[in-house]
This record gives C-alpha cells, structure tokens and sequence, in this order.
C-alpha cells in the first residue's frame, strides 16, 4: 500500500509538471529599432562590440573622487535599503517557488484519556487509557493548469527586476556624488578666484584712499571701491558656506558624520572627459531601469495566468500515515495507520464574475508594465540626446566664455592703467572689474556643467562605457 501511495505522489507531481500554463507566450515589448542617436553625429551603427567597466567615474581622473566613490557600497544607507529589498524580493520568489513541491509535515502527540461510562455506545463502562502517536502527513497541489508556476515565474520576475532596481539606485547614488563633488570643486575654484579678487579689489582700495588723501581723486571713488571690496568678501563668505554644505551631503552620501570627513580643496581642476561619438544606441539595454521595467512586464505576463488558471478546478492531494498505540509498542506492525486522500477538486460555479474581473485585472496590469517599459526606453532615449547635445553645445560655449574672459581681464588691467594715470574716472574702473569677475564666475560655471553634463551621460547609459 505504501508503494501504492508513493506512486500516486508521483504520478501526480508529473501531471502538475506536464500540466499547461495558461500565461500568454512572453515577447518583450516591441519598440522601434535606433540604429544611430540624432545629436552630434556620426554614430556607429548599433550591435557594434564596446567594452564596459563598472568604475565609470574613473574617466575623469581624480583620485579623491575615485576613493569616494568607493565608500558608497558600504556606507551609503539608502543603497542598504534597496539591497534589503532585493533580499526580500528574493525570498519572496523562493517561497512561491516552494509551492512547486510537496509540503510534507511531522508531528507527535501523548495523551491520557478518559471516557465516560454513560458515553454513546459506551456500555456503561468506563474507560481510561493513554494515547500515542507519530505521523507524517503530505499534501500537494497538482498544478494542472499552471498557477503555482507561473506565480513562481512572476515572484522571480519581480526579484530580477529589484535586482535591477539595486542597481539602478546604485548608479542613481553615483552618480549623484560626483554630481555634488564636482559642484564643490567649482566652489573651490570660485573661492580661489574670489581670493585673488578680494587682493586686487584690497590694491585698488589702497590706491585710491591714497589718491583721495593726496587730493587726485574724490570721495565717490573711495566709496566705490569699499564697495567693490566688501561685496567681494560677502561672495567670498557666502561660496565657503555653499562649499561646506556640498561636503557634508557627501559625508552623508558615503555614510559618514560630516564632522567625521574633510575633503582637502584641490589644487588642479578636473576636466570632462570626452565621451566617444561611437557609442551604440544598445547601451541603453544596460540601463538598470529599463531591465526592470522589462522584467516587471514579463511578471504581469505570467500573473494572467495565475488569473487565468483561477476559472478552472484546482486540485489537491493529501496523505498521511503513522504510528498509534495506546500502549508501549508504538513503532511495530499492528500500531501503523494511513490514509490516502482526499484527492480534491474545487471549481466554482457561480462568483459573480469576480475571476473573469481578475483574468481582466491582470491583463490591464501586463498593458500599465508593458506601456510603462516603452515610456522609459523613450525617456532614456531623450536623456542621452539632451546630454549628447548639451556635450556638443557646452563645449563651443565653453571656447567662447574663456574668450569672453580674456577680453574682461584685459580690459580691468587697461581700466585700472588709465585710472592710475589719471586718465579716467573710478567708475570705469568698477565696471571693467565687475565684467572680468562675472566672465570669469561664467567660465567656471560653464565648466561645472560640462563635468555635470558627462556625469549625467555615463548615467544615462547605464554607467560604465569604456571605449
């Protein structure tokens, strides 16, 4: 009987096996090829080999970035969130995979019981007696019209799409530090540009208080000139301020208290790398939120049919057996007991309509991921246009800003020449000062975004591009 009930286990979980799914055949949403981007072309054709790094932030050469960058896996606590998460997605999957098999359990029981001499059937005597028992019991859900799998396909799914969202906050996380470390680096170079302003505009102060007191030049140009020198102190102040809070978001962003991270100012600037005009447009198939968008398609593919195999019987097989004895001979012959069933089946016949809304549900929900993943391709797309084109743009803006300075410099010296000669009147020299500053505050500024615009390119290609 027991080699009866083994093959009637088996012979069930290869019908649930064999059984059919009703899930829809999966094909990733059909999108319209791109072959080559539209901005600052010529581009290499896609499906062409590149070779990628993960350590993409090490194109831009800056070994203090490079050591930050490498504190984020470890001591950033949003990204320990998001690994949480992937962890119980994970699980989550493992536990519907579960489901695939047979649930065995054991159990054990002593008892002492009495029963009652005016009982039913009793025959006026009373009884007392022990009660032991040791058991197993099975019970398993012939799949026969694929639930169970395709509810565990739809768990394992959404566990590799947050696989991908891990990563995509990852990259998020990178990308945002090098984004607030490069605007701290502009606020170095400001700083240091400041200070230099703060003693000129201190050597024309000097000079012009001379010339007052010497009765050349009048008090309007002292004040002028106070007024250029004080203004320049509070910019001064006002970009420290903006400098130590850029380095305490960075504190926070690897993990650390601000008072426990002293990043040193630098004293060279760092330059954009220069991203190659071959990159694919298949690159965007790396981009961590586009393959979780895919895979969350794929799991609403499989829930239609979990909805699906609901409007048909679910099927189920239990079985039991074990030892009972009232005695001391608990695992002998005559103590065993067994049972084989209930085989059951469920189907409803009347709900309402309540599973054929379900089977609707989900395909309403498998249309919501599938638009969803065609609305980020589309977006990524638009992020690596704007990008390449800001790159393309940046870089003539940046030529004729550093001109642009050159020219201010030159006339502030030729400015300060004149007044100095007594050629012209303080006024001129306030407002060539004013224009070298801000084409100079311009040019570094201009500067930023290009190393802005790059960061936001290794990101919107999913990190990584190495040529």
């Amino acid at each position: 009987m027991r080699r009866y009930a083994r093959s009637v286990v088996l012979a069930a979980t290869a019908l649930s096996i064999a059984g059919c799914s009703l899930a829809p055949g999966y094909q990733r949403p059909a999108l319209a090829a791109l072959a080559v981007y539209k901005e600052a072309g010529p581009w290499q054709p896609a499906g062409s080999a590149v070779t990628t790094s993960g350590d993409w932030w090490q194109a831009f050469g800056d070994p203090v970035l490079n050591d930050l960058e490498g504190r984020i896996e470890n001591g950033n606590f949003d990204l320990a969130a998001a690994a949480a998460r992937y962890a119980e997605a994970r699980a989550v999957a493992r536990q519907a995979d579960a489901a695939r098999l047979p649930e065995v359990d054991v159990g054990a029981g002593a008892s002492r019981d009495h029963a009652s001499a005016d009982r039913p059937l009793g025959g006026g005597n009373a009884a007392t007696y022990n009660d032991y028992r040791v058991g197993a019991s099975l019970s398993y859900e012939i799949d026969l019209f694929g639930r169970v799998r395709n509810n565990a396909r739809a768990a394992g799914d959404r566990a590799e799409a947050s696989a991908a969202d891990l990563a995509a906050a990852r990259l998020g996380l990178q990308a945002q530090l090098a984004t607030i470390y490069f605007t701290m680096r502009e606020l170095d170079a400001r700083i240091a540009l400041l200070n230099q302003t703060v003693a000129s505009y201190q050597r024309a102060f000097d000079l012009t208080d001379t010339r007052h007191g010497g009765g050349i030049a009048s008090g309007i140009d002292v004040s002028r000139s106070a007024s250029q020198l004080s203004s320049a102190r509070a910019e001064l102040s006002a970009a420290a301020i903006d400098r130590a809070r850029n380095e305490h978001a960075i504190a926070v962003l690897v993990g650390k208290a601000p008072a426990d991270l002293t990043i040193p100012v630098a004293t060279a600037e760092t330059g954009a790398p220069a991203i190659p005009a071959g990159i694919p447009s298949t690159l965007l198939e790396r981009r961590p939120d586009i393959a979780a968008a895919e895979r969350r398609v794929a799991a609403a593919n499989a829930q239609i049919g979990v909805a699906r195999a609901a409007l048909f019987p679910s099927v189920t097989l239990g079985a039991g057996g074990g030892f009972e004895t009232t005695g001391a001979s608990l695992l002998s012959a005559p103590s065993t007991f067994w049972a084989l069933g209930p085989l059951q089946a469920a189907l409803a016949i009347f709900d309402g309509g309540r599973r054929r809304a379900g089977v609707r549900i989900a395909r309403a929900q498998y249309d919501e991921a599938a638009a969803d993943y065609r609305g980020t391709v589309l977006t990524a797309f638009r992020e690596v246009e704007d990008d390449l084109s800001s790159a393309r743009l940046l870089a003539a803006q940046e030529r004729d800003q550093a001109a642009a300075s050159s020219a201010a410099e030159r006339t502030r010296d030729l400015a300060m020449v004149r007044y100095h000669d007594g050629a012209a009147d303080y006024l001129e020299v306030v407002i060539a000062q004013t224009a070298a500053l801000d084409a100079e505050r311009t040019l570094l500024a201009v500067r930023r975004q290009q190393l802005l615009v790059a960061t936001d390119t290794y990101r919107a290609l999913g990190g990584g591009y190495r040529s």
